[in-house]
Parts: structure tokens; C-alpha cells; sequence
């Protein structure tokens, strides 16, 4: 609803009668004049406000405009100061490419790394994730674990020596920093609890040592036991058949587990998992990360002619959910080692 304003400068016409006299001329008056007289100098006539409903409503829009832009603000500054703490918005994928694996690569890939460690026991290849653009990374403790000697590349090629921050082997996390890094682009992290069966996610890791292998499918299970082994080097090197020795459903995959073991609820998912994969990404379509890929079964197969041959992923792979990455994130960080 809007209100009529008089324009400055417009004044009502004025009557042209005279004014009456009695008796004489003595009491007579001039006639008034023929055109209305000049707007008095000075400061044009304010506007009036407009009041009521349109106004408070006016005044709320603009309000929640400033509160809006604030709390934006604050989230973003609160999240990712100076970009160096790992992003929690799940916006990572730019909205034209949403919902494809292609814009999801192409977001996140720069976020995923590949790690070579070194033991007494051989040596080994798995993935990690990007925290920090300072060169924080998230990733299987069984991957590093026992390691003398780890070197990280990166999505653009380079390469970084790296240490061990923290570990937690009962829940096979481990956190390394990179030495002298700086603007890496680090994850966004997800919310794992609103995973449902049959969504649609995306993995990224190095196996085999091919760097940056994307592979899709969907979250097959929620909330399956996997048990690993949580002995210091004992997962060092792979197995003859591929892949890091787990427990599922009373069975041992990829080898002996050890006696020392930990078991922990895990994402099922039929994205393709390779040995090199563990300590990646398990991805949402939206580009954030949902969970920290850590066993595959590949089983052995008989190879014609006789002998044995490692077969490639049959679709059952196993990621460590995001919200139990987050919420060991703070003990990982003050060193601690378990």
C-alpha cells in the first residue's frame, strides 16, 4: 500500500472573492492578487514518513537483512577463519554441477591426498583428506601405522614429508601435518547421521598409487560392525590379497587380523574401494565428506592354469563416518596417541 505525497511548490487555489465591507471606502481593501503567491524561501517541506504496516514491515525487512548478513558472517569466520580449519558447510559443489560426480571430482579432488609410508615391515600406499590448509590431514590409522618415514602428494603433484600429530586406534584415525604447506584446499566436512540407505556418494583416493581415482555408487548399509587390527605395524605391507586385513559378519578379510582389535559402526557402500583407498574420502552430492573409507574385501580368485590372483573391489567397502572423525578431531589435535 502505498500513500499520495503533495509535491513541494503546490498549494490549493485561493478564492477570488473580496472581502466584504460597510458603508464608504474608508474600510475597503485592494483586490487580491491575480496568481498565487511565491513559496516562502528556505528548506523544502519534509516529506511525511509513511506509517502503520508498510513501515514496520519495511523496518523488519531491513533487520533481518543486517541480522542475516551477521550471523553469515559469523558462521563463515567461525568455521574457516583464514581458511585454516576445515570447512562444515555442505556447499562445496557450485549449485549448476550439484548433484553430479563430475562436479563433485572437480571440488573435492583437490582435497585428497596420497600417502606413502615407510616401516620396518615394508612400505604402503593409502589416501587422506585435507583439514587444514596448512597441511592437516585426516586418515586411517592403519595406514601410518609403524611408519619411519611418510611422504604425502598432493592433487597438483607435490610432494611433502609429513609426521604423525595424533592417533586413536580404536577407532583406526590417525592426524599427520605436512611439513612447510601452506594454501591446500581443505574438505568440507558432511553430517553422517543424515546419511540414508541408497544415497548416492562418490569416493576419491590413490589405489594402487593411481592418484585421485573417483568412483561412484551408493550407501548400501548403515551401522555395520568392522573389526580391525589395532597392533602398531602389524597391517604393514598389504596383504597378498589386496587391502588392509579386517572382520565382518564373524570372518576375516585380506589376511589375519591380530589379536589386538577394535570394532567400530561403519558406512557400507558399493563405490569401488581398492587397495590405496583406505584414509579417502566417501563423498555426498553436494561435495561434502560423509565418511573415512578404511576396509574393501577383495577376495582371492583362482586364476586359470592354477595359482592365485587378487581380484578388483566386488562393491562391499567400509567408511568410518564423518561425525565420529569431527568428534575425535579435538584429541587428535592436542597429540594425543593411542
Amino acid at each position: 500500500m502505498t500513500e499520495t505525497f503533495r509535491h513541494s511548490g503546490e498549494y490549493p487555489q485561493q478564492q477570488s472573492s473580496a472581502p466584504v465591507h460597510h458603508g464608504g471606502t474608508r474600510g475597503a481593501f485592494p483586490p487580491p492578487p491575480a496568481y498565487a503567491p511565491e513559496a516562502p524561501h528556505g528548506p523544502a517541506p519534509r516529506r511525511r514518513r509513511a506509517k502503520g504496516p508498510a513501515a514496520l514491515l519495511a523496518a523488519v525487512a531491513i533487520a533481518a537483512a543486517a541480522v542475516g548478513g551477521g550471523t553469515a558472517y559469523a558462521v563463515q569466520t567461525l568455521t574457516d577463519p583464514g581458511s585454516t580449519t576445515s570447512a562444515t558447510s555442505a556447499a562445496a559443489v557450485p549449485t549448476s554441477k550439484k548433484g553430479t560426480v563430475s562436479g563433485v571430482a572437480e571440488a573435492v579432488s583437490p582435497s585428497i591426498v596420497e600417502i606413502s609410508a615407510t616401516s620396518a615391515q615394508g612400505k604402503s600406499t593409502g589416501s587422506g583428506v585435507i583439514t587444514k590448509s596448512d597441511g592437516e590431514v585426516i586418515t586411517n590409522n592403519h595406514v601410518i601405522s609403524g611408519a619411519t618415514s611418510i611422504k604425502v602428494r598432493t592433487n597438483d603433484g607435490k610432494t611433502y614429508d609429513a609426521e604423525v600429530v595424533g592417533t586413536d586406534s580404536k577407532k583406526d584415525l590417525a592426524l599427520i601435518q605436512l611439513k612447510d604447506a601452506s594454501g591446500l584446499k581443505p574438505a568440507t566436512l558432511g553430517d553422517s547421521d543424515a546419511v540414508k540407505v541408497g544415497d548416492e556418494v562418490v569416493a576419491i583416493g590413490s589405489p594402487e598409487g593411481l592418484t585421485g581415482t573417483v568412483t561412484s555408487g551408493i550407501v548400501s548399509a548403515l551401522d555395520r560392525d568392522v573389526t580391525v587390527s589395532t597392533g602398531e605395524g602389524q597391517e604393514q605391507p598389504q596383504s597378498p590379497q589386496g587391502g588392509w586385513p579386517f572382520e565382518f559378519g564373524g570372518q576375516e578379510f585380506n589376511g589375519d587380523t591380530g589379536s589386538s582389535k577394535t570394532t567400530y559402526k561403519a558406512l557400507q557402500t558399493d563405490a569401488s574401494l581398492n587397495p590405496g583407498n583406505s584414509g579417502g574420502a566417501l563423498i555426498d552430492m553436494n561435495g561434502a565428506v560423509v565418511g573415512i573409507n578404511s576396509a574393501m574385501y577383495s577376495p582371492s580368485s583362482s586364476a586359470q592354469g592354477g595359482g592365485d590372483s587378487a581380484s578388483g573391489s566386488v562393491g562391499l567397502g567400509f567408511a568410518i563416518p564423518v561425525n565420529t572423525v569431527k568428534d575425535d578431531l579435538g584429541k587428535l589435535r592436542s597429540g594425543s596417541k593411542t
